[in-house]
């Protein structure tokens, strides 16, 4: 028992299958059904983002043709997993999310003038809070009772270009999810501790 458990609202069991016991998966077995599919995003809308942005959108990858595709955009380390696993999403961000402004924030629409004048700022903003939105996808499969396996190791730039042409999405993540298969989990690896990089100022 830590501090963590100690402090939770949450039961201990919770806090084992979100964070403390919740491991990447290197192999996967099961399957995801389209209802769990579904509650991962109802669970992961829940997150915050700037001005209530929801930037991320999420492409689950079920087809064999689909799949084939995306695996041969992957480093050679996660081809053979992203393969076998019984669900892959490609996590991107809406490139355009600020045209969306009278639906996620109709009450205050001001903002989004700085958003229509500056590009990149629109687009370091979307990629941020993304990001933000896909911790919190990771946080929902796990939830769930799944193992979720993030992965950075790929050719984005081909992943939109076979998901995304018309340009109206930019992928920065690939996440297989399911059971844990054989094998699934090396060694635990040290993580840092409080005093390590935590300071009260």
């Amino acid at each position: 028992m830590t501090i963590a458990h100690e402090e939770a609202v949450i039961d201990a069991a919770a806090v084992d299958a979100i964070f403390a016991e919740a491991r990447t998966a290197n192999s996967f077995a099961g399957e995801v059904s389209e209802e769990q599919a579904q509650a991962i995003y109802e669970l992961t809308k829940f997150g915050p983002t700037a001005f209530n942005s929801q930037p991320l959108r999420v492409t689950y990858v079920r087809s064999d043709d689909a799949r084939a595709k995306l695996v041969e955009t992957l480093s050679p380390g996660n081809k053979a997993k992203t393969a076998s696993a019984p669900l892959v999403a490609v996590l991107s961000y809406d490139t355009a999310w600020h045209e969306q402004w009278d639906k996620f924030l109709p009450v205050y629409s001001a903002p989004k003038a700085m958003y229509d004048a500056n590009p990149e700022f629109t687009a370091t903003t979307g990629n941020n809070n993304a990001h933000l939105q896909a911790g919190y996808f990771i946080l929902a499969v796990r939830s769930l009772g799944f193992a979720a396996g993030p992965m950075t190791g790929a050719d984005f730039a081909a992943i939109d270009a076979e998901f995304f042409p018309a340009g109206d999405q930019k992928s920065f993540l690939v996440v297989n999810i399911g059971q844990p298969g054989p094998d699934a989990f090396g060694e635990a690896k040290p993580k840092f501790a409080y005093e390590d990089v935590v300071r009260t100022v």
